[in-house]
């Protein structure tokens, strides 16, 4: 019998911010399926998982994971940073991505009260939405004060964040390719204990802050 090939994880192995939980139970403690198939077993490690998953150029569900894998502070910049690439050249920071951002620099009950009050209030337009929503349940409840008492819906932060990614990722047709790269950069850069703030020329990367 012959051992199916399975693809190296040192290219993962230096994810100081992800747990070392396998990356089956990250995945169902968020509620999250992965649409591709995988030859590792249920033990396989997150990094184990990203690299067979690199292996079959399954993107999409590399994002997933990332974004269930980030500490919430963590998954919350990242979608801020996807954000941003949504954002046209000059034009203003919408509440909801404003808010998010400033829990991000400085957690607390103010600023997340903030988060909060930009998700109640945000307009359909606003796809920067889910960065608020992320920096509201960031807690693992529905917001402070007396939504305190309400647990947040399981894997909420890690969905908001891989929404808001999927976001950027298709907001230029033109753009894929070199966003999807970018994005799964920034998640691994974070997932290192970086900002996220690439050394890249791209209008995208001159647009981010370091929290």
């Amino acid at each position: 019998m012959t051992t199916p090939h399975m693809p190296s994880s040192s290219r993962f192995s230096d994810l100081t911010k992800v747990p070392a939980a396998p990356a089956a139970r990250v995945l169902a403690r968020g509620n999250a399926v992965l649409q591709t198939r995988l030859d590792a077993p249920a033990s396989a490690s997150i990094a184990e998982v990203l690299a067979e998953l690199e292996d079959k150029g399954a993107l999409i569900d590399m994002l997933q994971l990332l974004a269930h894998c980030l500490p919430a502070r963590e998954a919350t910049w990242w979608a801020c940073l996807s954000a941003r690439d949504t954002l046209a050249d000059g034009a203003p920071v919408p509440p909801a991505l404003k808010a998010a951002e400033a829990w991000v620099y400085q957690p607390g009950v103010k600023t997340r009260t903030g988060a909060r009050e930009a998700l109640d209030t945000a307009t359909n337009e606003d796809e920067t939405v889910l960065c608020a929503m992320a920096a509201s349940f960031a807690d693992g409840t529905l917001g402070p004060g007396e939504l305190e008492d309400y647990d947040a819906p399981q894997g909420a932060v890690g969905a908001a964040a891989f929404g808001m990614a999927l976001t950027a990722l298709f907001h230029d047709e033109d753009k894929v390719e070199e966003e999807g790269k970018l994005l799964l950069a920034r998640a691994l850069d974070i997932a290192r204990g970086g900002s996220g703030t690439l050394p890249s020329g791209s209008a995208a990367s001159q647009k981010e802050q370091t929290p």
